[in-house]
């Protein structure tokens, strides 16, 4: 485990290197209070969470890790039925993650692919997690059971990063950092990623190994993940914690769907929240707006 050679990004915060049963977990962790485990999206790391953390800092003990795949955690070979990146094993190594920091109950915000780790987690571990934020997603079973040419035009990279292993990877891989940016921006830079957290995103599409662990968490959520949502959704299995849902009023999540409607569906306890007036990057296009929603949904 090392310190954070950098002062100005995630202040006060330490970063480190946890070894785990089945890899390495890269992570920063900093604050003091409640443990909050934070889970980053695609295709970024946990740096996404720079702004928020640090305003959260005053009040938690905030650790955000990179999902295996991702970032500087390690990096399980792709497989025939893609396991190693079921949201089961994904969530397992997290609740492991934070036992080895001495935190056996914690709450939990979560973005985007981090999300749909959290709403297997808050499944698979109702005695772990305390609470739970989502962050401008829908269950993995409502996308491709709602399927429609809407999804599949604005969504398209579920279906792309989802075909066989290795031919998404080898499209990637020709031009890393020209495919993040067409992926992300969708046009031109929209100014609101700081040069720390970018470099960070555009050194793990640099490496292959990365992108082949991306592309495996979309192959095992069209996969194997259905397997055990769908088994979950027949069994009744709920989430049992409260449940706060943000999306950003300029992406699409809240032009699809209605998000509180469906996670109420897939919830047993109390579901808050609304819109932000951001898109997809929530964290980091209005961090001040999520932050004051955590920290009025969150235990101190």
């Amino acid at each position: 485990m090392g310190g954070d050679p950098d002062s100005s990004f995630f202040s006060g915060f330490a970063l480190r290197r946890v070894d785990l049963p089945e890899g390495v977990v890269r992570l920063r962790i900093g604050g003091s209070g409640p443990p909050l485990l934070l889970l980053h999206g695609n295709p970024q790391t946990h740096a996404m969470w720079h702004a928020v953390a640090a305003r959260l800092a005053q009040a938690f003990t905030v650790v955000c890790p990179d999902l295996r795949g991702y970032g500087g955690s390690h990096k399980p070979a792709a497989t025939p039925d893609h396991g190693p990146y079921a949201k089961r094993a994904m969530a397992l190594e997290l609740v492991q993650l934070m036992e080895s920091l001495g935190y056996p109950r914690f709450q939990v915000g979560s973005h985007d692919r981090g999300a749909r780790v959290a709403h297997r987690m808050a499944l698979d571990h109702p005695e772990r997690v305390e609470r739970v934020a989502i962050l401008d997603i829908v269950p993995t079973l409502e996308h491709f059971e709602r399927t429609d040419m809407s999804f599949a035009l604005g969504y398209y990279h579920w279906f792309w990063f989802a075909q066989p292993h290795p031919f998404p990877e080898a499209l990637i891989d020709a031009a890393p950092e020209v495919w993040w940016r067409a992926h992300v921006f969708r046009g031109a830079d929209p100014g609101f990623f700081r040069a720390e957290a970018l470099e960070d995103y555009l050194a793990a599409a640099r490496d292959p190994n990365a992108i082949c662990g991306m592309c495996e968490d979309y192959r095992a959520a069209a996969t194997i993940d259905l397997v055990h949502d769908r088994a979950s959704r027949s069994e009744g299995r709920k989430i049992a914690c409260p449940v706060l849902i943000l999306w950003g009023e300029r992406g699409m999540i809240g032009r699809w769907y209605d998000p509180p409607a469906l996670w109420r569906a897939y919830s047993e306890g109390e579901v808050t929240g609304g819109p932000l007036p951001a898109g997809h990057y929530i964290a980091e296009e209005d961090p001040e707006g999520v932050t004051n929603a955590f920290r009025g949904f969150f235990r101190a």
